[in-house]
């Protein structure tokens, strides 16, 4: 191919910037330039999202910033709205407000995945995700906030239901979560005079018969069992009927025969991923799941030029013996694929042959608050702190530039002498409320003064 060949990435999520990464260290200077398009114009690193969420890592410290380490790229703040193959073009809304297009002659799509929601009554004005880390600040202020508000109310049903958290979905996003956040809870109940970390309730509620199908059946046992310990408690094989104002009826009978249910002013909803909608409107050969449907050398079906990974792409694992298998939604093979990808292209750019990707099971590692975790590598498993410990080693090593691993390592020793922060910022979703109550009441006219006063 040509120099100055146009190469668009479409996502700066793992697979964008990993693989905008790569390139700008391999690419010639007068070879191809690139541009990576997002919405915002960071990635974040998902797996230290519960530490951020519970205080143990700064918020900005798990977000990358795109400019900064993408210096020979071009960063393009927008979202895209569709993508035609037949003319090699990207529309992009962008974060002004105006809509353009950008030819491309090689193109990355890589725009990841949103929750995975379902028609319950109440889940969308009720449920809040996991997958920001705005939501994770989110979700710190707003357990604080419940815990505030409990300790100064008299009323025992509202107090019940401020003090009930639930979490649904048992995969990793939703255990590290709820045993993050659960620990920071009744580490800041010491500091209420009325609150004790019984009073507190935290619930995991799985549609299947087990949590964390990332590890093995035995190691999933022990999960359940670490959660149960902590006293959380761990509804399995259950589903949700309806969350509506907070009313939350489950699937399954209580000790009285009849269906539980229960209160509560907080709903964190973790139960799986699809693809990003976006991908409807392209001209991309997707399956079933909504995924666009790629060669094992993560080129997209019947269009070499066009290259895709990560949660939005069905990639054939290798790895497997049967040919329909397909590789997971996770950030293990995002990374991975990743490099593979930027190696692809370049070869593609060249004329050279492409390899297949293939990433044989390594094993996982997972965080069950601090100093408490599961680990299963190349069929060792851990537990407890050795296994939290490997999960932080292992995710500090996936985190890019050294400037982000100095800053996570610094926040986690100055967390381990001086405990976490349990304050809550509640008035940063809402910055402008209390300057609006105030300007209001300033243009407000005078109240009129009574005649019998104005006459004295």
């Amino acid at each position: 191919m040509a120099n100055n060949a146009r190469i668009v990435i479409v996502g700066g999520g793992y697979v964008g910037m990993y693989t905008a990464l790569r390139l700008q260290r391999k690419l010639k200077a007068d070879e191809a330039s690139v541009t990576v398009i997002d919405p915002q114009a960071n990635m974040t690193y998902q797996p230290f999202l519960p530490e951020a969420a519970a205080g143990s890592i700064e918020p900005r410290h798990v977000v990358v910033p795109l400019r900064k380490v993408l210096r020979k790229c071009h960063i393009l703040t927008g979202r895209v709205t569709g993508i035609s193959r037949q003319n090699r073009e990207v529309t992009v809304e962008l974060a002004a407000g105006h809509v353009t297009s950008l030819g491309y002659d090689v193109l990355v799509v890589a725009p990841g995945s949103v929750a995975r929601t379902l028609p319950i009554p109440g889940l969308a004005e009720r449920g809040i995700a996991f997958k920001s880390v705005a939501e994770a600040i989110y979700l710190r202020n707003h357990v604080m906030s419940r815990m505030d508000a409990a300790a100064s109310t008299l009323d025992p049903g509202l107090r019940r239901q401020l003090l009930t958290f639930l979490v649904v979905g048992g995969g990793y996003a939703g255990v590290e979560a709820l045993a993050e956040l659960a620990d920071m809870a009744r580490y800041a109940s010491r500091y209420y005079e009325n609150i004790e970390p019984a009073d507190l309730r935290w619930i995991l509620v799985e549609a299947s018969g087990r949590i964390m199908p990332e590890v093995s059946a035995p190691m999933g046992r022990y999960t359940v069992q670490r959660l149960l310990e902590s006293g959380i408690e761990v509804f399995l094989d259950t589903r949700v009927r309806t969350m509506e104002n907070g009313h939350v009826v489950l699937d399954c009978l209580d000790a009285n025969g009849r269906e539980t249910e229960f209160d509560t002013d907080t709903i964190v909803w973790t139960a799986g991923v699809k693809p990003n909608p976006m991908l409807a409107d392209t001209d991309l050969p997707r399956d079933d799941k909504g995924r666009v449907v790629c060669s094992a050398a993560l080129q997209v079906q019947g269009s070499p030029e066009v290259f895709s990974a990560g949660d939005c792409a069905s990639v054939p694992d290798l790895s497997k013996d049967d040919p329909e298998a397909r590789t997971s939604p996770s950030a293990q093979h995002a990374v991975r694929q990743a490099k593979v990808l930027a190696d692809n292209l370049m070869a593609y750019l060249r004329e050279r042959p492409v390899k297949d990707y293939k990433h044989a099971y390594v094993g996982s590692v997972a965080s069950l608050g601090l100093y408490k975790g599961v680990a299963e590598v190349y069929g060792v498993r851990l537990r407890g702190i050795a296994a939290w410990f490997m999960h932080r080693t292992y995710h500090l090593s996936r985190m890019p530039t050294f400037n982000r691993k100095f800053r996570v390592v610094s926040d986690w020793t100055q967390a381990l002498f001086f405990r976490r922060e349990v304050v809550a910022l509640g008035q940063i979703h809402d910055p402008r409320a209390e300057f609006s109550r105030v300007a209001g009441s300033a243009t407000r006219p005078p109240a009129p003064v009574p005649a019998d006063r104005a006459a004295g």
